[in-house]
């Protein structure tokens, strides 16, 4: 009985599969939109921004700057793309994942192909850091965006590990080797240290918004206290340029690069392997709540930041 119960569900699991693998075949079969004019390359950054994937089921659902510095790397080289759209579902992420996005987006803008930032459900923190480096900025009016600023969380276990009976002996060869340890408080001069940090990656943020937005930095730093923005009241401060959605993202681009007629849509990402879009539709692509990595964060607070407006 117990064997046919377990050579039960091995078929149910390999029947699953296939069901699934060809679903997602017919989803990935249409990648990008075909016009018989010049092509746009499509770039998604969707998910929480690192500057390189995990290896195995973890890789998929973030948006991995090594991967999408190589698509449009690709779009830059490639002599049949004349413009380049960035498809932005992301919450924000790590500053250097963000950085790395952000200045391959220069090198493209100065090979003389235009860029346009379509943001989608959210484009904040992190992803806000990239559209700025584009030439242009589509939001939709309910997109949350902005959250112009830098956090780092560290987490204080000493309470707990006291009420476990758990220590700890250390060897270290400076009194700020364990800084961030769970197992201590930090002390006045580590907080300095911290704060330093988010500090100094602040003034970076701050230089970003400003220059691509050719805004003063001063009005920059009245917006840039961490809150999120709608759309609708990021166009009214000066944060995007048109509200629209993907449909006018590329009227717009069409139009910067001088392109003529219906252009042709190329989806730089190409088709993940069946096991990444499995485990990607589990995690729920583009969203929000993946477990972010340590280090200094371009994201909003996740405690005060549903995963998204409902409309009903």
């Amino acid at each position: 009985m117990r064997k046919k119960l377990i050579a039960g569900i091995i078929i149910g699991i390999v029947l699953f599969s296939l069901a699934a693998a060809i679903a997602f075949k017919g989803k990935a079969g249409a990648p990008g939109r075909e016009g018989t004019g010049e092509k746009i390359a499509v770039v998604h950054i969707e998910g929480m921004i690192v500057s390189s994937a995990p290896g195995g089921f973890g890789s998929s659902g973030v948006a991995a700057a090594d991967r999408i510095v190589s698509d449009l790397k690709k779009a830059r080289e490639n002599p049949d793309i004349k413009a380049v759209i960035l498809k932005l579902n992301t919450g924000g992420g790590t500053v250097v994942g963000s950085d790395e996005i952000g200045r391959e987006v220069e090198r493209v803008r100065r090979s003389g192909k235009k860029v346009v930032a379509a943001m989608g459900e959210m484009a904040a923190s992190g992803g806000y850091w990239i559209s700025c480096k584009a030439d242009k900025i589509v939001a939709n009016p309910g997109t949350f965006t902005g959250s112009i600023g830098v956090i780092m969380e560290l987490t204080n276990l000493q309470n707990l590990y006291n009420k476990l009976g758990i220590e700890f002996d250390n060897f270290k060869t400076g009194p700020n080797k364990d800084m961030g340890a769970t197992y201590r408080e930090l002390t006045p001069e580590q907080r300095r240290i911290f704060q330093s940090l988010v500090n100094d990656t602040y003034e970076d943020f701050i230089k970003v918004v400003a220059e691509g937005r050719k805004m003063d930095p001063a009005r920059v730093r009245q917006l840039a206290d961490g809150r999120i923005y709608t759309g609708k009241q990021a166009k009214a401060l000066g944060l995007v340029d048109e509200l629209g959605d993907f449909t006018e993202a590329v009227k717009m681009t069409a139009q910067l690069a001088g392109i003529k007629g219906e252009p042709e849509l190329v989806d730089m990402t190409g088709e993940q392997p069946f096991w990444q879009q499995f485990f990607s539709s589990m995690q729920g692509r583009g969203g929000i709540l993946s477990l972010p990595p340590e280090g200094l964060l371009l994201v909003p607070d996740p405690s005060v930041l549903p995963l998204k407006a409902e409309v009903k």
